[in-house]
């Protein structure tokens, strides 16, 4: 039987080969996330999956400098405020890299109310 072990979070687990093909989905902590934050690396997290938008940040409608602004934390809250397009919503899908792990799930960082989409 295959198995691979993997680090989450700081957590080491063994995974059979059934259950890697289940669990393909790779997690990041809020560490990892907020190493991304200029515009040669560039990664949000919104709703609690993160989101490498390095390649798209020059093609955004709004400009590079609001990604910027949100670059490595949570970007959820000014997602939601910009009412962003059902295509907007489906394009994103194209960046998504993973999840924020579960345990960094209740720790986000806290956004800057100033910060508009």
């Amino acid at each position: 039987m295959y198995h691979q072990v993997r680090r989450l979070c700081g957590v080491f687990k063994i995974y059979t080969f059934t259950e890697m093909s289940e669990q393909n989905i790779k997690t990041y902590t809020l560490e990892e996330v907020s190493q991304h934050s200029d515009v040669d690396s560039l990664w949000l997290i919104i709703h609690d999956d993160v989101y490498d938008v390095t390649k798209f940040a020059s093609e955004h409608p709004g400009g590079v400098e609001i990604l910027l602004d949100w670059a490595g934390q949570d970007a959820t809250d000014g997602f939601e405020d910009a009412n962003h397009s059902l295509d907007a919503r489906e394009e994103m899908e194209n960046y998504k890299i993973g999840e924020l792990c579960q345990e960094d799930r209740g720790k986000q960082i806290e956004t800057n109310d100033n910060n508009k989409w």
